[in-house]
């Protein structure tokens, strides 16, 4: 279970509601690079959901099977939160796509950090037991220090991240997912370790 998830969808909303009446009395507190974040991020968030949701079928251990779960639970949660974020402010909210591997809302696209490609999606339907957690663990490790780039590029852009709310995402994003990529990496390397032997 996420931080965003155990905070509430129902607390986001209100701190949503509080700073939109704030933003309504003076200028808008969101900048473009704000949106370009918000709905890159539901495209980010979409695929993890979509790996995560291979889980069951393909062989996953009981370990990796619970830690997808949360996944796709606080994901889902981040996604709605997103895109009512989007919603509110009158901007497009695009639907989420796992195969979006582009930033939008961008003059020039550039690659979303730590997107999986096809050919990544296609190897990791392909496995099955053992060899799914070895990669599952290893691409979903790339797929969130990608989005930790993605948030300390948006606060490293002038004038982006000032809105509350959006804040509070960026920063439940950047806590969550440096979590379990630490999680993540000792399951890794758990799998490396030849099992021990019982004493004899």
């Amino acid at each position: 279970m996420t931080r965003a998830c155990v905070i509430g969808a129902g607390v986001l909303a209100l701190i949503a509601t509080k700073a939109q009446g704030q933003a309504d009395s003076a200028r808008p507190r969101y900048s473009a690079a704000d949106v370009q974040f918000m709905a890159g991020m539901i495209a980010h968030h979409a695929q993890a959901v979509l790996i995560a949701g291979w889980a069951p079928a393909h062989g996953a251990s009981p370990a990796l099977r619970a830690l997808c779960e949360r996944i796709v639970v606080g994901q889902r949660d981040e996604i709605a939160v997103m895109q009512r974020w989007l919603r509110e402010r009158h901007q497009p909210v695009p639907d989420p796509d796992p195969h979006g591997l582009m930033m939008p809302g961008m003059d020039h696209p550039m690659p979303m950090p730590g997107m999986l490609t096809q050919e990544q999606l296609a190897q990791l339907d392909a496995a099955r037991g053992p060899e799914f957690d070895r990669l599952f663990l290893t691409f979903m490790i790339q797929h969130h220090r990608g989005a930790l780039t993605m948030v300390r590029e948006l606060v490293d852009t002038p004038g982006a991240a000032r809105d509350g709310p959006l804040f509070q995402i960026a920063s439940d994003v950047s806590a969550d997912q440096t979590t379990e990529i630490d999680r993540m990496t000792r399951m890794l390397d758990g799998l490396s370790q030849p099992p021990q032997r019982s004493p004899q």
